[in-house]
């Protein structure tokens, strides 16, 4: 008995060995349970408890296979199903990953015993050098063949008073410069193959394996071949599918091997290092180029906002020093001015008449943002948003070369199609490029789909514009509310001076706006422009226009319109930017906290890596596109609407400075790491910002003729001042049109009888005692010509700068295109060395071996002639 009992410790030793040597099958050790006595079923859970206990030893950074000696590249994770459809999505799996190894991938299955959740089965995969060597080569990688001689960009003397900023060199610059050439596995000799191991990337692993997976068939079904790990995971088949993190970002890893994730955690995943530079070369190292070229397209665009805030600031301080010195402001404020002058009712029946000092302080607060210094920084933004493309093309070119992405154009064109679409197509087409049949889909295929898009994007228009018509009807329909309100309230005539019912309502509306734009997320930088120009036409007391013949379109105050689109677009940014940080900060997290709580059911288990990395929230294959979205409707508010908010650089640049960090903050901690893929630019954004900076410089032409009050101060001053000295004494007398109360329709009259006779609205128009009652006087049509003359003087004055700018500014800067040519002249060189090396040993060989064999034949002919 003893005997026996020895006997079944060493075979559970030997699997135990057995298990630990081969990886991930353990579970083949184990004796079938079906049918087999109480034994057996003993055995196997002893069995499990000690690999169990042997698995605790591990330690929790582990990301190789059980061996400690191949790595982990990708893992699958999937639980058994028990619906009707298990079976397949079983069989679905079974044919998948045999595949898999028939491509040379090596698997190792997690049983869901060992899981934390007791339910989840991982499947771990491991791409050999056989595989990587053959897929870098079809996907045409560049890898390292010599040392580069071309040396690194000093630090010029100015940049060493940015020695705080820096980062150290190991961190910004993990690894040399090479010399780089694509991948032949038929010269591996060439490359620079120090450890195989550590030759390719992780990243570049990753990518591979992806590449693998998106192109494994896993069968046949209604006679069309079902191929790809997106649609196993679309059906449920596997949970996920996605690359392992290096290690736990809060401490390095206890080996020797370099914890990347750890690094980009203590350098650039911080908020304290806010000021800091990014690790792009260790960004992109690890995440790859398309995620990478994403973070150095916000870094640029984030220095680029120091200077338009700079200046944009110094605009405002300019209209700060000057609001107490500003003539309008003055004689709006003067009792003996403003305190005399009547104005007519804001809204029919229940607004009262009122006199234009009440509205002193709001008239101060126009002056913030509307004065001369307005002009001037509209033209530079336009002057500035041109630099700003000009030199991101320089930066992009000098990208490409540092990340070898010079011919990535002409790679991609030599790789396969996208899966799924290879497996939809029936037909196929000659590719003129390539002469080789590819998957093509005719064009009455393609209607269908067309219609659907069509659709949705007319029903999101339609959606879009009904909200937007529900916020102009709100402004006009709760005006009055506000007006009759304040005046009813006793409590409320202390604040009415600087609280005014324009202010209150275009500040709700604002809200509401900002609500509905944080909703819909699209097109909100023309919903706040419409909204803004709705109030335009107004009409003029007695003949307002009326929305849908119920609300009376609301005016604007004495002092302009340009501060109501200043609300406006202040509550959006600052509303929409708040919102947006704290959504990304808090989301991941509070899903991630959740979803570890309800699923840590066995807290004695290990928490393996490919677990936690599993409970981590997916990035996703949109998620740069939402990036990319948010940052670029910021650079809409920066630049198509900055006239009338000068300001709004500034509020971009601190929104960037913290957005940097806590993007970097929920990519290294919160979130699965990304699939690699290579970009070798910003994509389609790229168009977009172009169309944006040249719409720019008309809608913020508009803004200051149509919008500002600017214009028509100038025309005043230069064509209707009598005051020499004070050229824009009486601009506000002469701004303000007379309406006699007489002709005010029943139905728009205030309620109160008034000893009034005249009341006086914002207009040029002639009085009632004139020949042209009402109607537009010389003056109206003077302001109209020098807006629709500053308009064009404007445009053409900046987009003659954009035209000059863009051609004296090369896209790739001299010294880059300098150090292209270099490599590939060196490129050309090494290979054709190596190859005539090659050549040559060869050669030697083969005269070696006919020098052998006339040496042999030799020998036998003097062996013949002795004979």
């Amino acid at each position: 008995m003893v005997e026996q009992e020895g006997l079944k410790v060493k075979e559970i030793d030997y699997a135990l060995q057995r298990s630990e040597s081969l990886g991930g099958k353990e579970t083949s050790f184990l004796i079938p349970e079906d049918s087999q006595p109480l034994p057996e079923k003993r055995f196997n859970l002893f069995l499990r408890r000690r690999l169990m206990f042997q698995r605790s030893e591990q330690s929790k950074d582990s990301v190789f296979f059980r061996d400690g000696i191949r790595q982990i590249d990708f893992v699958l994770s999937y639980v058994e199903d028990v619906k009707k459809d298990g079976e397949l999505k079983a069989e679905r799996r079974q044919t998948f990953e045999q595949n898999l190894r028939k491509t040379g991938l090596e698997l190792e299955i997690e049983d869901k015993m060992n899981s934390e959740d007791g339910k989840t089965y991982f499947v771990k995969i491991h791409a050999p050098w056989e595989v990587l060597v053959t897929y870098a080569e079809v996907l045409g990688i560049k890898m390292p063949i010599k040392l580069s001689d071309i040396p690194r960009p000093k630090y010029s003397p100015l940049s060493y008073m940015l020695g705080p900023v820096k980062l150290p060199l190991g961190v910004k610059y993990p690894k040399p410069e090479y010399f780089t050439a694509q991948f032949s596995r038929h010269r591996q000799e060439l490359f620079l193959i120090e450890d195989e191991a550590t030759f390719f990337p992780s990243s570049t692993r990753n990518r591979i394996v992806y590449y693998i997976l998106s192109r494994c068939p896993f069968g046949e079904e209604e006679g069309k071949k079902k191929i790809g790990i997106e649609r196993l995971l679309n059906t449920n088949t596997y949970l996920s599918a996605y690359p392992l993190h290096d290690g736990q970002y809060w401490r390095p890893s206890k080996t020797s091997r370099i914890n990347e994730r750890y690094v980009l955690c203590k350098n650039w995943a911080r908020f304290s290092y806010f000021y800091k530079e990014q690790p792009f070369d260790l960004i992109r190292n690890y995440y790859g180029e398309k995620i990478g070229i994403y973070f150095v397209f916000l870094g640029y665009y984030t220095e680029m906002l120091l200077f338009a805030a700079l200046v944009g600031l110094a605009c405002f301080i300019y209209g700060l020093l000057s609001m107490e010195s500003n003539q309008t402001s003055i004689e709006i404020c003067d009792p003996n001015i403003g305190g005399q002058m009547i104005m007519c009712p804001l809204c029919d029946e229940v607004c009262d008449y009122w006199r234009l000092n009440t509205t002193c302080l709001h008239s101060k607060f126009s002056h913030l943002f509307d004065n001369e210094s307005t002009v001037f920084f509209a033209i530079f933004m336009g002057i500035w948003v041109t630099l700003f493309l000009e030199f991101w093309k320089q930066r992009q070119a000098r990208l490409e070369y540092e990340w070898d992405l010079v011919d990535f154009e002409e790679e991609q064109q030599q790789l396969q199609l996208r899966p799924e679409f290879e497996a939809m197509c029936k037909h196929k087409k000659m590719n003129p490029v390539t002469q080789e049949m590819e998957p093509h889909m005719p064009l009455c295929h393609r209607i269908p789909w067309y219609f659907v898009s069509g659709t949705t994007v007319t029903f999101g228009m339609a959606l879009l514009l009904s909200s937007m018509v529900s916020i102009i009807v709100y402004r006009l329909s709760v005006f009055a509310i506000f007006a009759s309100f304040m005046e009813s309230e006793a409590t409320l005539q202390s604040v009415k001076r600087f609280f005014t019912p324009q202010l209150a309502t275009a500040l709700s509306a604002s809200c509401l706006n900002c609500l509905v734009i944080l909703i819909l997320n699209f097109f909100y930088e023309k919903i706040s422009a419409w909204i803004t120009k709705m109030g335009k036409f107004v009409g003029y007391p007695g003949r307002y226009t009326y929305m849908f013949n119920l609300w009376r379109s609301e005016e604007c105050g004495p002092p302009g319109c340009l501060i109501e689109l200043t609300t406006q677009l202040t509550i959006i940014m600052i509303g929409k930017q708040i919102f947006g940080n704290i959504h990304e900060a808090c989301q991941p997290l509070i899903f991630n906290w959740w979803r570890r709580r309800r699923t840590r059911t066995h807290s004695e288990k290990l928490y393996s890596r490919w677990e936690q990395d599993h409970d981590l929230q997916v990035y996703g294959h949109r998620g740069l596109f939402y990036e990319y979205l948010e940052t670029v409707m910021q650079f809409g508010f920066v630049t198509l609407f900055v006239a009338s908010f000068p300001l709004a650089p500034l509020f971009a640049l601190m929104n960037n400075i913290m957005g940097i960090r806590v993007d970097a903050w929920k990519l290294t901690t919160q979130y699965r790491r990304p699939v690699a893929a290579k970009a070798h630019s910003i994509g389609v954004w790229q168009d977009i910002l172009y169309g944006m900076a040249i719409l720019s410089v008309a809608t913020n032409a508009f803004i200051v003729s149509f919008t500002s009050d600017i214009i028509p101060r100038l025309v005043y001053f230069y064509a209707y001042s009598k005051n020499s000295t004070e050229p824009l004494s009486g601009y506000i007398n002469n701004s303000l049109s007379v309406f006699l109360i007489a002709d005010f329709p029943n139905h728009t009259v205030p309620m109160e009888k008034k000893d009034f006779v005249t009341c006086r609205y914002r207009d040029y128009r002639y009085p009632p005692d004139h020949k042209g009652k009402y109607g537009h006087n010389m003056q109206f049509w003077h302001v109209l010509a020098a807006k629709m003359t500053f308009i064009i003087v404007m445009e053409h004055i900046v987009f003659l700068f954009k035209f000059l700018l863009a051609w004296m500014i090369p896209d790739v800067p001299k010294d880059v295109a300098e150090k292209i040519k270099r490599e590939k002249l060196m490129t050309v060189k090494i290979i054709h060395d190596f190859e005539l090396n090659k050549l040559k040993e060869n050669l030697d060989v083969e005269y070696g071996n006919i020098m052998k064999n006339m040496s042999v034949n030799n020998k036998s002919l003097k062996a013949k002639t002795s004979v």
